[in-house]
């Protein structure tokens, strides 16, 4: 017994070096005693502070995300030091900092105090309020290199610089980033301060109350015996888990350390093992019903209900992970790989009647939507429902110390995107000021040629390379402010433009070069990250191909379509994925030559996009591939 908690206390430390080395929003101090219980106090008074203002107080949306975000740097500075370098004393907090803290707190909390005043004054603010400005953004722009690293600030300097060069004064600049709501206290941090923040602060109580466990037992329990089961199992559970965590890193990181060693103990080479984790954690993050935080923001710059913007990304996150799940079933077929032994596997049906219960926070989330309320009530109300389902068993019961920490981790998760949203804000408000989106729009649309198709993939192209080194919350917020507009221009529909960039910000992160959750899986396989990279990006093929399909045709988002066509979407669209599936893989019945993998390929592709004449094509094409199979096995058996 206590070798076995010698070896959990390994992982752990293992699992804690990975997330600070591929995860940099993990790299904080560490305190003890008395220092940890005093940041224990101010993170769970911050998260009673965004209660209270959204249930209790409403102030002005300025003074709100003002007092929210001041809130915000002060912890991150007690939390985040200079550099990893300098991150090896317990219990230290240079002076340096803690005038850091102090400054972005008073600097943001000016304007909340002398709100009226600065308001009233317009764009003639004076000398002190330029001063606050100028140490507001500093000290901004520091915390941010700290928790989400340089690349993002490279891209909101260039958009400062590009306002400079058209020649508006640094007196301008810095009123419309500082005192408008169209700069750092936009709609991207008043979003956070409302409803982010809110979820991922649920995401923290559904942790306490064990969901993951549940989460990983009930995908044993549905695909551990199957062939390649564990494969499968880490599938499932990512997909679960990612709906809440927001992090493919994290996400890959946490799962991975107990399913990828499972899945190389089966036979799966390691670097198809570690692919499979961050594939599927990645893709968390477009799982319905709760999504990731660029989400929210999705449902705020659209101007749709955060309910329709859950129903239209249903069936394309399905397709997603159905891809990745039959190319894990024909690469164990191809490989003769078994599953995990049954009697050593969960009760489906047990799972449910004994714990299903913990379900029931997601349950009134999506009802509470469904019928009106608004996402920060509903998240208020799945949280207080958590706390009381968690108290149907000891197990799973929220202890008042577990309260606390549900409460402190939601604010420590809430941080990084909090300051990705403030300066992916830098970005908004030199486009709302240079109208600078409309010169783009010609640009784009001069090289297209109105070619929708090289628009689109001109757009991809941006996204990759903008959200390889920068949190998908401001990959999104970026390109839907810059690219998404154009792509409106061009015809496609609002809600299918944004879910496209959506769509590739997030892919961003198993795409080489830059494939953080790719390489900490990789780290936790001893595999080639490279190889882990382009092996996770053929598992999400799926990822690459659908955003075109919705994009052009937005039926497969359930947009102008009727019920008959949406049923002949989902069983076309499954098909055809199966058959994608059988040509990144090389192997359906049995291994499939070239030939049958590109008729096969083209036939699932065609199957894939909405329309009846493409519907027979690929038919015709994926019958006829499986028929020849059908032959080639039948063969083999007879001889």
């Amino acid at each position: 017994m206590s070798e076995l908690k010698k070896d959990t206390v390994n992982e752990e430390i293992n699992i804690e070096e990975l997330m600070s080395e591929f995860d940099r929003e993990s790299n904080t101090r560490h305190f003890t005693g008395a220092f940890k219980t005093g940041l224990t106090a101010i993170l769970v008074a911050f998260a009673a502070l965004i209660f209270t203002m959204t249930l209790f107080i409403t102030p002005p949306e300025q003074v709100r995300r003002s007092i929210f975000l001041g809130s915000v740097l002060f912890i991150v500075f007690i939390m985040y030091p200079v550099s990893k370098k300098k991150n090896d004393k317990i219990n230290h907090i240079p002076v340096y900092d803690i005038i850091l803290a102090i400054g972005g707190m008073a600097a943001y909390f000016y304007f909340a105090i002398n709100f009226e005043a600065i308001v009233n004054r317009a764009i003639m603010i004076n000398t002190t309020d330029k001063i606050v400005a100028i140490i507001g953004i500093l000290i901004l722009v520091e915390a941010c290199r700290r928790v989400s690293g340089l690349p993002i600030l490279f891209v909101a300097a260039g958009f400062i610089a590009y306002a400079a060069i058209e020649g508006y004064s640094a007196h301008r600049i810095i009123h419309q980033l500082y005192y408008t709501t169209n700069g750092i206290i936009g709609t991207p941090l008043g979003v956070c301060a409302t409803f982010i923040a809110l979820f991922i602060s649920l995401g923290s109580f559904l942790e306490q109350t064990n969901i993951g466990s549940f989460f990983i037992d009930i995908a044993n329990s549905i695909a551990g015996a199957q062939t390649g089961g564990p494969a499968k199992v880490a599938v499932i559970t990512s997909a679960f888990e990612g709906m809440y965590s927001g992090s493919s890193v994290a996400n890959t990181v946490g799962s991975g350390s107990i399913t990828i060693p499972i899945m190389k103990d089966i036979g799966y080479k390691p670097e198809f093992a570690a692919a499979v984790e961050a594939a599927a954690s990645t893709g968390g993050q477009i799982m319905p019903p709760i999504m990731g935080a660029a989400a929210f923001l999705m449902a705020e710059i659209t101007n749709t209900p955060y309910s329709t913007i859950v129903t239209v990304a249903i069936l394309p996150a399905i397709l997603y992970f159905t891809g990745i799940f039959l190319m894990i079933h024909f690469e164990a077929k191809k490989l003769g790989l078994k599953g995990l032994p049954k009697e050593t596997l969960p009760n489906f049906f047990k799972l449910i009647i004994s714990k299903g219960y913990l379900l029931l926070p997601i349950a009134v989330l999506v009802w509470l939507m469904n019928i009106g309320y608004t996402p920060a009530y509903s998240a208020c109300f799945s949280i207080l429902t958590s706390v009381i389902v968690s108290m149907f068993s000891k197990e799973t019961r929220l202890t008042p110390a577990k309260l606390i920490d549900a409460l402190a981790n939601g604010t420590k998760n809430t941080l990084s995107v909090a300051v990705a949203c403030a300066i992916s804000g830098v970005v908004v408000g030199v486009v709302t000021l240079t109208g600078l989106g409309q010169t783009l729009v010609g640009v784009l649309m001069g090289i297209a040629e109105n070619s929708i198709f090289l628009a689109l993939f001109l757009t991809m192209i941006a996204c990759i390379i903008i959200g390889m080194g920068i949190p998908t919350t401001a990959t999104y917020v970026i390109m839907a402010t810059v690219t998404a507009p154009i792509l409106v221009k061009m015809g496609i529909p609002t809600l299918a433009a944004h879910m496209f960039v959506f769509y590739f910000g997030i892919v961003a992160d198993i795409t080489p070069p830059v494939a953080l959750a790719a390489y900490a899986g990789a780290a936790i396989a001893k595999a080639s990250p490279l190889k882990t990279g382009i092996t996770a990006t053929r598992l999400a093929i799926t990822a690459f191909i659908i955003p075109y399909i919705f994009a052009m045709n937005p039926a497969m988002l359930f947009i102008d379509t009727t019920p008959l066509e949406v049923i002949q979407i989902c069983i076309t669209s499954i098909i055809g994925i199966t058959a994608i599936s059988v040509c990144m893989e090389g192997y359906g019945l049995t291994h499939a030559g070239w030939f049958e993998r590109i008729a096969i390929g083209a036939g699932g592709l065609c199957l894939v996009w909405p329309g009846l004449v493409t519907d027979i094509i690929g038919i015709v094409l994926v019958a006829a591939v499986f028929a020849v199979q059908y032959m080639k096995v039948k063969k083999v058996k007879t001889e």
